[in-house]
């Protein structure tokens, strides 16, 4: 049975046939949300150095982050799947929320023990975390929102 969508011809898989699916390339984001206190600081400035350079953010204080993980690839001929999205989901639990929900950045992890927790440190680290844990180069992007109008985009280079 075949059907029509605005973007073209697609194929209904009815128990075992391949999915022609007419996109070669697709990208699936999920989302996530957790919880961290941190503060900017680094250890070989002064205090008055570290205020001058990180402002009210040398302070202790907190984010409610969301993470979008967004994974790029062909989808599998049967499922239409890019990655089952449980996958997805059991890395970021394992990887993110158990290294960083409800952590102080600073003292309960051993990430930024030199570097301060900017957003751009903190997204970077989490794509590197992401992007050994899943399949080999399937991780296409993170974007880590700090807030409601600030997030920062890690981006692989060869998508």
């Amino acid at each position: 049975m075949e059907s029509w969508c605005r973007w073209g011809r697609y194929g209904r898989s009815t128990g075992g046939e391949e999915f022609p699916g007419v996109f070669s390339m697709l990208r699936v984001t999920r989302s996530i949300h957790f919880s961290t206190s941190l503060r900017y600081w680094l250890g070989d400035l002064s205090e008055q150095e570290n205020r001058k350079r990180f402002g009210q953010d040398a302070d202790r204080h907190g984010h409610n982050y969301r993470l979008e993980i967004t994974v790029q690839g062909e989808p599998d001929a049967l499922t239409g799947m890019v990655i089952n999205l449980a996958q997805i989901k059991e890395v970021a639990e394992r990887e993110i929320m158990g290294r960083f929900d409800h952590k102080d950045l600073n003292h309960d992890t051993e990430y930024f023990v030199t570097i301060p927790p900017t957003p751009e440190n903190f997204a970077s680290l989490i794509f590197r975390l992401l992007d050994e844990a899943l399949p080999e180069g399937l991780l296409n992007r993170v974007r880590l929102h700090q807030s409601s109008d600030l997030y920062v985009d890690v981006i692989r280079p060869d998508s």
